[in-house]
């Protein structure tokens, strides 16, 4: 492929970007979704403007790398121990049964036990991509079911190793207790290699990278850290995903934790939405034409057979309906393991090339079919439970009669209006996601509680029919937009005063039914102005009258 392709295939990925992404979420679809009909269109079953997936994949693939970064140095290693049981226990049992149940099913149809053991866990494992992009778009990450899916799945990047190991030993033929134990030993002795480097190398490093004063050298440091953590473990036989995130964990304590996150937000942005993009690409609609209706069932089969799995061991492992519901219709498709998994397996000889091609449109199909399997959970939760939710919002200690103020995040924004709204002795619920964060809260006399304020049960337990005022600090764009637009179709009087970062978010939540949109990097860049021109002399009148009409400028 010449140069000059490959731009005309960056342009026309950019351009369906673009244009699918924010028309699907101005539909409330979400930008997964965009992304994978912006692939569709633009791959070798759509207009076929591009037909080189397998290039793109290899690429993309590193959008899952910096993904499982960022989350993992906004998670501290104390905090995973803490999250122990759920991953140790609900992942491996999620990994076993499913894997096992579908390979019972596999080898009804005839085929050889090795070859439906290969099928049976390679469909058992879910789309890292898929699931933590939906939980981090929608703030979602620290509830309840987002820790049970998270839990399991990191204990499936882990078990990614043993099982690319068993289909090599299937193919050698063999014995599979002597070569898993091998396999398994060498990983442990590259994770603890890694820890160490991380504990006594990495730091000093980064501190002669920042003296330099140079922020492209510091963003190269970041980008080598992550991507050379990758390479080792995947040279271990380990996936490059739980590399990236073991290097997170490495830098979760560091001093040098937001520079690096945002060094490396960019990057995954970017690749991670190739990534949905490929995915959209590679389903094969010419199979799916002359199979549709095998594919068809067969990927609604295979959605329900783990979607009911991971419901039950949710709920055997004491999460809630509702989180157990959410979680287990999340990670009900196949992920990009499976492609991993699937495509070794062809190359050693175990699968045929025709139920290869079916496996990864399986797959494909299925990851499709993620976001409208999230939008399932949460209709199923509001069909057979509607007074049941997952908060713990109480209103026994105000008087409804009287108005009140729901301040909905309860990040340091939050926490500030709160204490302002009780120097003014203003009767407020604070509504907040983060267990963490409400029980800090909680122990500061705060009157915070959790629930999701995107969900109109927990706004309606916050009494929001008789709020005066809603207050949304939410620090994602996404949330924020979505709940500004919930509030103003179910309580069209409602006064809503939104943050926003800058004036396009801004702009969002006005055309979303915000009353007043506070742009965060204004009022900050006016408050530093204001005091430049106080010590430089100039009159606090004049400085005043100055800020002032900025200020009115912007917002109108």
């Amino acid at each position: 492929m010449t140069e000059s392709n490959y731009i005309v295939d960056i342009l026309v990925l950019l351009a369906a970007a673009i244009i699918a992404v924010p028309l699907f979420q101005r539909l409330g679809f979400g930008s997964v979704l965009g992304y994978l009909f912006a692939g569709a269109i633009v791959g070798p079953w759509g207009l076929g403007y591009i037909d080189q997936v397998d290039e793109i994949q290899h690429i993309a693939e590193f959008g899952v790398v910096f993904l499982l970064f960022v989350i993992a140095i906004e998670l501290k290693p104390e905090r995973l121990w803490d999250m122990r049981r759920m991953v140790f226990g609900l992942g491996t049992l999620q990994v076993l049964l499913t894997g096992l149940a579908i390979t019972a099913i596999a080898m009804q149809f005839g085929l050889t036990a090795g070859t439906a053991i290969i099928i049976g866990f390679g469909l058992a494992l879910s789309s890292t991509a898929f699931g933590l992009q939906i939980l981090t778009e929608r703030g979602e990450i620290n509830t309840g079911h987002g820790k049970a899916a998270f839990s399991i799945l990191l204990l499936q990047d882990l078990a990614v190793v043993p099982l690319l190991t068993l289909v090599s030993l299937l193919a050698a033929r063999t014995p599979l207790l002597e070569g898993i134990e091998f396999a398994i030993l060498e990983a442990a002795l590259a994770i603890v290699g890694v820890f160490l480097i991380g504990r006594f190398l990495l730091t000093p490093i980064l501190n002669l990278v920042a003296r330099s004063r140079t922020a492209e050298v510091f963003t190269a440091s970041a980008v080598f850290a992550v991507l050379g953590t990758a390479w080792l473990m995947e040279e271990v036989g380990l996936s490059l995903a739980l590399g990236a995130f073991l290097a997170g964990l490495m830098m979760a304590d560091s001093h040098y934790r937001h520079q690096l996150v945002a060094d490396i937000e960019p990057f995954r942005g970017i690749l991670l939405g190739l990534f949905f993009m490929s995915v959209g690409m590679s389903v094969d609609f010419g199979l799916l034409g002359q199979q549709g209706m095998l594919i068809v069932g067969l990927v609604a089969g295979l959605l329900l057979i783990k979607s009911s799995i991971n419901w039950i061991l949710c709920r055997f492992m004491g999460v809630s309906a509702p989180d157990a519901t959410r979680a287990s219709l999340l990670l009900s498709q196949s992920g990009e393991f499976g492609f991993v998994i699937f495509g070794l397996a062809a190359i050693t000889g175990i699968l045929h090339k025709d139920l290869f091609n079916m496996l990864t449109l399986i797959v494909a199909v299925s990851m499709v079919a993620t976001p409208l399997m999230v939008s399932l959970g949460e209709y199923i939760n509001r069909l057979l439970a509607p007074g049941e939710a997952n908060h713990d919002v109480s209103t026994e200690h105000l008087n409804l009669a009287d108005t009140h103020v729901i301040i909905a995040g309860f990040g340091r924004i939050g926490q500030r209006i709160a204490k302002i709204l009780e120097a003014a002795q203003v009767p407020y619920i604070a509504i907040e996601s983060n267990a963490d964060r409400v029980l800090e809260g909680r122990k500061d006399g705060f009157s915070v509680f959790y629930g999701n304020a995107n969900r109109v049960d927990v706004l309606k337990a916050a009494g929001a029919g008789q709020a005066s005022v809603v207050v949304c600090t939410l620090d994602q764009p996404v949330a924020s937009v979505r709940l500004v637009r919930i509030l103003r179709q179910h309580y069209p009087n409602i006064a809503i005063h939104a943050r926003g970062r800058d004036r396009q978010h801004c702009d969002q939540l006005l055309k979303a039914g915000a009353t007043m949109a506070i742009s965060e990097t204004l009022e900050a860049s006016l408050q530093i102005g204001g005091e430049t021109l106080k010590a430089m002399g100039v009159f606090e009148e004049n400085s005043s009258r100055i800020i002032e009409s900025f200020r009115q400028e912007y917002y109108e």
